[in-house]
């Protein structure tokens, strides 16, 4: 018995092992493949940028690494899954672990613990890595890649509680300025006081908004006060920042948890009609990890048995359900933010079908 449990957990080792390092291994070539045909494309915007090797390394490739290792790592978890399971089988390792008295629910138990790491690692990541790193890229890319693409928000309608309403014509992201802005404060039905400026820029040192060219209108029954500031300065707090404004689709990857939980609850309020971006990006940073689970109970169940024509046919059929899995995440992500489809359902839809799928498999697979 104790000869039975030393040799389980020498294969407990070699599996655990066999699992991270084929998936990290595997995971920095394509991060690799990909950064150099990522340069190879925005070369031309680096050198226009006038940035030097280190600032781009340290505003932009320090964020889009840390991106497309969590773009990459579904797709990568399945295939290290397919390929060392897989090669495995074809040289009849497998045979012999489960022909020596280990069931195949303990054969599992190495890969659940790898998966559990990949999971662990993809969770944190998009709850507290990637909100930064993505900021730097974004920032890197909508300042300089997407120079030509327009940085301006017209016709902004907002609420920001249940008595204030603003409204500016156009809304500058480069600058952080809006144009003509107007507040509405009421009590009940009643206009209480209104605000008027020619120009509103966010002052970042502050944390302030500083109003320019400015009329303050006070209303207290029949009893009305008026406050001019022409070609004068005034700094407010209001309960609004310039990503409130935005005209790119990416600012929802740069808020932090914590921020993301806040614009959601304003949204309510607000009504801008981003909330379904916003609760779809939060759904997907605590359900996406989920998918470690789903694709390597889906690879052992696919690659644990020899077949004709070796590893290539299993990594073949992987690749094929590796990549239906990412395109099916697009369409539900599509009908989430553009059809109506509710978030929450549009993230966990994937991972339920192929997780179901992945059960199935496992049932069908030889023990």
């Amino acid at each position: 018995m104790n000869l039975l449990k030393g040799r389980i957990k020498i294969i407990d080792q070699y599996i655990i092992g066999k699992y991270l390092g084929t998936f990290i291994y595997t995971l920095a070539i394509f991060v690799i493949i990909i950064v150099v045909f990522d340069l190879s494309e925005k070369m031309d915007d680096f050198m226009k940028s006038g940035l030097s090797f280190w600032g781009i390394l340290s505003k932009y490739y320090a964020g889009s690494i840390p991106f497309y290792v969590n773009m990459l790592s579904p797709l990568i978890n399945f295939i290290a899954v397919i390929f060392f399971t897989a090669k495995m089988a074809d040289q009849t390792e497998i045979v012999p672990i489960l022909s020596g008295g280990v069931s195949f629910n303990r054969f599992l138990f190495p890969y659940l613990v790898s998966a559990t790491i990949i999971f662990s690692a993809n969770l944190l990541s998009n709850l507290y890595i990637l909100p930064y790193t993505n900021t730097l890229k974004n920032s890197f890319e909508n300042t300089y890649v997407k120079r030509n693409d327009p940085s301006t928000k017209s016709n902004i309608h907002m609420k920001l509680d249940d008595k204030t309403y603003i409204y500016i014509d156009n809304f500058d992201n480069k600058t952080n300025s809006g144009y003509r802005f107007s507040l509405d404060n009421f009590s009940g039905d009643v206009l209480t006081k209104k605000i008027v400026a020619e120009n509103i820029k966010w002052d970042s040192l502050k944390r302030k908004w500083q109003l320019n060219n400015y009329s303050i209108r006070k209303i207290d029954g029949l009893k009305e006060t008026m406050i001019y500031g022409n070609g004068k300065q005034k700094d407010t707090i209001l309960d609004m920042r310039p990503d409130d404004f935005s005209a790119y689709d990416n600012v929802v990857q740069n808020l932090t948890t914590k921020e993301l939980s806040d614009k959601i609850r304003k949204e309510k309020i607000r009504g801008t009609g981003i909330m379904n971006d916003l609760q779809f990006e939060k759904y997907k940073r605590y359900l996406h990890p989920l998918s470690a689970f789903v694709l390597t109970l889906i690879g052992v169940a696919l690659s644990s048995r020899k077949v004709r024509g070796g590893v290539g046919v299993s990594l073949g059929i992987g690749i094929f359900i590796s990549f239906a899995y990412i395109v099916f995440n697009q369409f539900t992500q599509m009908f989430s933010t553009k059809g109506g489809l509710p978030p929450f359902a549009a993230v966990i839809m994937p991972t339920l079908f192929f997780g179901l799928l992945g059960f199935y498999l496992l049932r069908k697979a030889p023990k």
